[in-house]
């Protein structure tokens, strides 16, 4: 039995990830510690709540005393680290809380993974960390980091932490960089279920700038399988890119959305662009699917779809989610915009 700790597993990736593992994995015994945000939802979680292999615990990765009790009260010996506050706009509109959870949570896992020996530590992290591309090229895993953002500038300090804890503790941590994710259970303030959302309700799409910032986008699922290979077969130390070769412009996929709902474009709004918003990501996952065997499932025509039609047949999910204090951060992003 392998006793992993994972964190964030309330939000959109970690629980997509916990709900594939627990369908199929009966040798994990998974304890998923969440503070519940904005962005943690354990509606997420109805698939996995009733297994025998899964605990759930309300609480926060900076919390010292609580972390080392669950490693020792589960005997963990993994650790998967999901749990960041992780939208580049409230990072922006305030940057304490990213600093406090990226960085300082993300040391409270290493210092209790390294006091009770764990044999892999996976920092899930993102592609922003390098920064902006121009026209040509791609991020390799050595491409040097540049963040542009107060939240992409806090998780590749998290990165250079994990990096300094594996070279001077020989902590076996290992790091992945993914892009943009989309599918299931996306916090509506993120592009494509923002589109999706606004659409349906036929309000205004706003679009950053011009709209045509490029973004290399992969189903939440693909991104799943290969966390899944890397855990368990991922070199401590290394650096693995996870990407779908699949860039396309903001503007395409408002569009794509709207055409897909029969939506007319003039709902789409062009608001003042975001400080420092990074021009184009694409990811060079090849080290991944030379050195592992990874290639993503999911085409994107179909995987977009069926994106879509989860958000119009899940109406009370995020009905939930943005009423209340969501209208209130959507006002002040937008409407002076």
């Amino acid at each position: 039995m392998k006793n992993i700790l994972i964190t964030g597993g309330a939000g959109f990736i970690g629980s997509n990830y916990i709900n594939h593992l627990l369908s199929t994995d009966d040798e994990s015994f998974v304890v998923n510690l969440d503070k519940l945000t904005y962005a943690g939802n354990l509606e997420n979680l109805k698939a996995s709540e009733s297994k025998k292999n899964y605990r759930f615990v309300l609480g926060d990765i900076t919390n010292i005393e609580l972390v080392n009790y669950l490693f020792d009260k589960y005997k963990i010996k993994y650790v998967i680290n999901f749990a960041a506050e992780s939208h580049v706009d409230r990072s922006i509109l305030g940057s304490g809380i990213f600093y406090q959870t990226n960085v300082i949570g993300t040391n409270v896992l290493l210092e209790a993974a390294r006091k009770f020996e764990v044999e892999k530590f996976l920092q899930v992290s993102t592609d922003e960390v390098y920064g902006s591309l121009g026209k040509e090229g791609l991020f390799t895993e050595s491409t040097p980091l540049s963040p542009s953002s107060p939240y992409s500038s806090s998780k590749a300090s998290a990165d250079l932490m994990c990096i300094a804890f594996h070279r001077t503790f020989k902590l076996p941590v290992v790091i992945t960089r993914c892009s943009n994710n989309y599918g299931p259970y996306q916090f509506p303030e993120k592009l494509i279920p923002l589109m999706i959302i606004n659409a349906l309700k036929n309000q205004s799409l706003p679009v950053y700038g011009d709209g045509l910032n490029v973004r290399d986008w992969i189903y939440v699922l693909d991104h799943n399988d290969a966390i899944r290979l890397i855990f368990e077969r991922g070199k401590a130390g290394e650096i693995y890119n996870i990407g779908a070769s699949n860039e396309m412009t903001n503007l395409q996929i408002v569009n794509l959305v709207l055409k897909r709902l029969n939506k007319s474009s003039e709902l789409i709004k062009f608001v003042k662009d975001r400080p420092g918003h990074d021009k184009r990501y694409a990811i060079d996952s090849s080290k991944l699917r030379n050195e592992l065997g990874w290639k993503p499932k999911y085409d994107f025509n179909q995987a977009i779809d069926h994106t879509i039609d989860w958000y119009i047949k899940n109406q009370n999910w995020w009905e939930n989610i943005v009423s209340g204090s969501y209208k209130n951060y959507y006002s002040k992003q937008y409407n002076n915009r």
